[in-house]
């Protein structure tokens, strides 16, 4: 069992520095900043319900690309939704028993994981498409890095990262646990934003 308060408390204190200069900025995955917001919004959701053993419309379908613009109030309905998400998953009961995400069944153990390595690297997507710093710990990647690290068949690997990472990066020499993390998830760990 993991505490996700700290990264999903890391990832609200980023909101305010989210301005609507930057919502059209890139992202280091691929959607701009407003479809960054919009995907955290409905994972916090789905994986909030994932820990309380929902079943329906939250957890038994993929994510899928949300256009338009951020409603009114997306920022506190983002801070709800991934207050709410921290909290589900301080319960022990969620991380037992099997559960559902993304239409997946799977151990409450191992999407509670998936649940926090969620947090964490759109976390920094986030971070890095606004300019805003970000360190996750040392213990949060340890607890990611089996999610993120590809099996050695790249055909498997291939199978069992479609959509959810980008093909592994080499590590860098001297990096962090985090910056692993974001090698492996696919991730350039010094990504910035194109200079205006």
């Amino acid at each position: 069992m993991h505490d996700l308060r700290p990264a999903t408390t890391r990832v609200i204190d980023l909101l305010d520095g989210v301005d609507d200069a930057h919502l059209t900025a890139p992202t280091p995955m691929g959607p701009d900043v407003t479809g960054l917001l919009h995907h955290l919004t409905g994972l916090a959701l789905a994986f909030r319900d994932a820990a309380g053993k929902v079943d329906g419309p939250t957890t038994g379908t993929p994510p899928a690309p949300v256009e338009g613009p951020l409603p009114d109030g997306w920022r506190e309905e983002l801070r709800t939704r991934l207050d709410g998400l921290g909290e589900a998953w301080a319960d022990p009961a969620a991380w037992t028993g099997m559960t559902r995400a993304g239409g997946v069944d799977l151990p409450g153990e191992v999407c509670g994981l998936v649940a926090l390595d969620e947090v964490l690297l759109h976390g920094w997507d986030l971070a890095a498409a606004t300019g805003q710093p970000y360190a996750p710990t040392d213990a949060e990647a340890e607890a990611v890095l089996p999610i993120v690290t590809p099996p050695e068949d790249p055909e498997q690997a291939a199978a069992e990262r479609q959509g959810l990472f980008g093909p592994a990066l080499p590590v860098p020499e001297g990096a962090t646990g985090f910056e692993r993390v974001l090698a492996l998830a696919g991730r350039d760990p010094g990504w910035a934003p194109p200079a205006p």
